[in-house]
């Protein structure tokens, strides 16, 4: 499966790091339409859905780019399949093979005040004034105007804290956490469930996310990445562990 910022098309890679590094008007525009299917821009209020591809459910139903996202909605994909999205001020990318619900406060339906990652991988950018909880089957989350990247598996976590501060908790293991601040990938974690006490964080590798990821699903939601946009793609982890 490819991801936005990683296209088998050469025009589709270049044309979305043009996008973040803010290079498109007129013509260019109408170049990115031409490949990505439409010109990435702020969501009108109401829609939800960017763009769909393969097999993906929402609240049971398949999705299409007028399906409705809010307090309670649950979002499924399939093998080979994708959903970019956003809810209110927060956008994602859902890989394949993935399902999260989404948690919001009944009176404000777009207000994302959680995110539970079931099995899969998201990418999230969400805004900067308000707390959120993220939750996979043994980590425990809680950040403060960032953009992270997940991926839930039976036995293991993994979490970039891409910018923002995050504070990284094991469920079952009080004793292992940590508090992450960082301005482009610091430090990526593992958070693992059948260490020792105190064990199950570990330092991770920088895996399956860009930047240019990052700068789509902002734009989606009116705003760029805080960080300094790079020349070239982000291949790696910006300082050793």
């Amino acid at each position: 499966m490819k991801r936005f910022g990683e296209a088998e098309d050469p025009r589709r890679r270049w044309l979305i790091q043009a996008l973040a590094m803010g290079a498109f008007s007129g013509a260019g525009i109408e170049a990115l339409a031409q490949v990505l299917g439409s010109a990435p821009s702020k969501l009108p209020a109401g829609k939800s859905v960017y763009r769909v591809n393969g097999t993906v459910l929402i609240n049971g139903q398949a999705a299409t780019t007028e399906s409705k996202i809010g307090a309670g909605s649950t979002i499924q994909t399939g093998k080979n399949s994708e959903v970019v999205y956003a809810v209110g001020e927060s956008a994602f990318i859902l890989r394949a093979d993935s399902n999260v619900l989404v948690e919001a406060p009944p009176a404000d339906s777009l207000v994302v005040t959680g995110i539970k990652l079931l099995t899969g991988k998201l990418l999230s950018v969400f805004p900067s004034r308000r707390p959120v909880s993220l939750t996979t089957r043994i980590a425990s989350i809680g950040i403060r105007g960032t953009g992270v990247y997940m991926e839930a598996e039976p036995d293991q976590t993994y979490f970039c804290t891409c910018y923002g501060v995050a504070d990284v908790s094991a469920l079952n293991d009080p004793e292992s956490k940590e508090t992450v601040a960082a301005k482009h990938h610091d430090r990526p974690l593992y958070i693992l469930a059948n260490e020792q006490k105190g064990k199950n964080i570990r330092p991770a590798p920088f895996v399956n996310h860009t930047d240019q990821e990052l700068a789509l699903i902002e734009t989606l939601v009116g705003r760029q990445p805080p960080f300094v946009f790079p020349k070239s793609d982000y291949m790696g982890p910006r300082r050793g562990y």
